[in-house]
């Protein structure tokens, strides 16, 4: 690789940190430009579970195995599954030997950050267009400020890229679900009932085609998700704890302790998704990864894994092949195909959320993943 290649990364997630830190490590910086003005400006969401194959390789080839391992939390793998009427139908405790540990996405930001030069970043930089130089670079435009040129800019921007338009027509589609987020505080000292309901990793609660998702954060934090099948606007008049509470009635009083528990900071999350098989026709000095590539549903837990998979291999793309367009054609043919199972088996999940027999589907899929064979 030519390391006099000038590289910049829009999105300061996961996947454009990754990226950004493999480079770092082989004498590559790249430039990494994020519309955040701040690495706490806002919530960075629940806990991820980092996959040996994915996640965690990444963070091998960044060489922060010991940082992931001070915050990985191997104790929360557990899973607990109950109905509307507070029956237990599945419990897998946290298996010790589990290969999935959570992560708090604050905590793991917070990690690669470290790992990267302070100048690597510049917070509050929301790019308002990318323009061609004429000569196969680009630059990017913050307002009035120009930054560049640049000879490969990789979009790791999310689920609503500025990058993706100039490769790709296509836009997210609503999946017809939408999470409202909402999270308990000091669950084990002040709501020690609540921390037993949910256990030592991820409560489900399903009936009536509503469910209730509850994860253990660091910090003794719950932080949980109400789940309608409703239309993308419905979450915004739904924003406070009688109205949420509302859409459970006649449901345990245990789980509706859940929000009696919850703090007043209430999120609506929409649930888009790109098709299954998106890709792009390679074009020049660009290209995209994580969301940004191919925005999934969370159910299955691949979407930050995928996003580190693909810096991972992009830089290996980089490092290794002499010519950058090269490179970059090879990571796009070789992710377009490795993506479409976990994007399949995500909208697959999705479409069968809150169906008439999702109880009994989500009891199979327990059964199948977490019990022993």
């Amino acid at each position: 690789m030519n390391t006099s290649l000038r590289i910049a990364i829009v999105g300061a997630g996961p996947g454009g940190l990754t990226l950004a830190r493999i480079l770092y490590r082989h004498g590559v910086n790249a430039s990494v430009f994020e519309r955040e003005r701040s690495p706490l400006e806002r919530p960075q969401g629940g806990t991820l579970d980092l996959h040996a194959e994915s996640g965690q390789l990444a963070l091998q080839r960044a060489g922060l195995e010991d940082a992931f391992k001070r915050i990985a939390r191997y104790e929360d793998q557990g899973s607990r599954l109950m109905d509307q009427h507070g029956r237990l139908l599945f419990e897998a405790p946290n298996p010790d030997a589990g290969d999935r540990p959570e992560v708090d996405r604050t905590a793991l930001r917070q990690a690669l950050l470290d790992s990267l030069p302070p100048d690597c970043v510049s917070w509050g930089a929301s790019v308002t267009g990318v323009r061609s130089t004429g000569d196969e670079r680009w630059t990017l435009h913050q307002g009035a400020l120009t930054h560049g040129p640049f000879d490969l800019v990789v979009g790791a921007d999310g689920a609503w890229s500025k990058i993706r338009p100039l490769l790709s027509t296509y836009q997210p589609q609503y999946s017809g679900l939408t999470f409202i987020e909402f999270g308990i505080d000091d669950a084990d000292r002040q709501h020690p009932h609540l921390a037993a309901l949910v256990g030592r990793g991820t409560l489900q609660v399903a009936g009536e085609a509503r469910a209730i998702i509850v994860q253990r954060n660091a910090n003794a934090h719950l932080r949980g998700y109400a789940i309608f099948r409703v239309p993308s606007d419905w979450g915004a008049d739904h924003l406070s704890l009688p109205a949420l509470k509302a859409q459970f009635h006649g449901w345990h009083p245990q789980v509706l302790a859940l929000f009696d528990a919850a703090n007043e900071t209430l999120l609506a999350r929409p649930i888009h998704a790109l098709p299954v098989g998106h890709r792009w026709s390679h074009r020049q000095g660009l290209t995209l990864i994580g969301d940004a590539a191919h925005l999934m549903s969370p159910f299955g837990g691949e979407g930050v894994n995928a996003a580190m998979l693909d810096a991972a291999e992009l830089a290996q793309h980089l490092l290794e092949t002499p010519d950058c367009s090269s490179a970059v054609q090879a990571y796009e043919n070789h992710m377009f195909e490795r993506v479409i199972p976990a994007a399949q088996g995500s909208a697959e999940a999705a479409a069968i959320q809150l169906s008439h027999d999702s109880l009994a589907l989500s009891l199979a899929h327990l059964h199948h993943h977490l019990t022993p064979q």
